[in-house]
């Protein structure tokens, strides 16, 4: 079925507020003292003479008390709950939260409780992590450190880096890679004293 166009939905806004109207047993004239509308403003609104705006269609919505999307057939909002089916590799299972491929990528990653010797790579992009729960080790370059709950990273992955459990157990984690250009942003306002 094709979408429908702007005009296909406004064409069906004044049969559905006479419909609207009609099941809650009002006349014109009342609901015109309800709202302040003319009476003949309201007629040519639900005959489609009247182009529907915000002015006219938000007195209506108060006086039928019904949510204004009702009113315009506003289709469903989707579902907002991330449905990504989890990817195993290397014994990592990774939860993709963004949708688009290419640019900055979004992954909730758990690593089972395992010791393994640090591989480090390199690789354009930058790349942030930020631990939920466990122990998570970072080599990055000179640098070897350990991460806990609450704590995270940013680094260049042109710099030799390799992550992992710390072998004391799971790892659970948020890791946003961005090709190279693409930083986090932490955007604050500041405290007020």
């Amino acid at each position: 079925m094709p979408a429908m166009t702007t005009d296909d939905v406004l064409a069906e806004v004044g049969p559905r507020l006479r419909r609207i109207r009609k099941a809650r047993g009002a006349t014109l004239a009342v609901l015109s003292e309800t709202t302040g509308i003319s009476v003949s403003t309201l007629s040519r609104l639900e005959s489609g003479l009247r182009k529907p705006s915000l002015e006219l269609l938000l007195p209506i919505a108060r006086a039928h008390q019904v949510p204004l999307d009702e009113l315009v057939g506003a289709p469903p909002v989707g579902d907002p709950r991330v449905r990504a089916k989890p990817l195993v590799r290397d014994g990592r299972t990774f939860w993709p939260l963004t949708r688009q491929p290419g640019g900055l990528q979004a992954f909730k990653v758990l690593e089972p409780r395992r010791s393994k010797e640090p591989d480090l790579r390199t690789h354009e992009g930058y790349e942030w992590l930020y631990v939920l729960s466990g122990r998570l080790r970072l080599v990055l370059g000179q640098h070897d450190v350990v991460l806990g709950s609450g704590e995270a990273a940013e680094f260049d992955t042109r710099v030799p880096h390799w992550f992992g459990s710390t072998g004391e157990g799971p790892v659970e984690f948020l890791s946003l890679f961005g090709p190279q250009g693409e930083r986090m942003h932490v955007k604050a306002r500041p405290s007020k004293a």
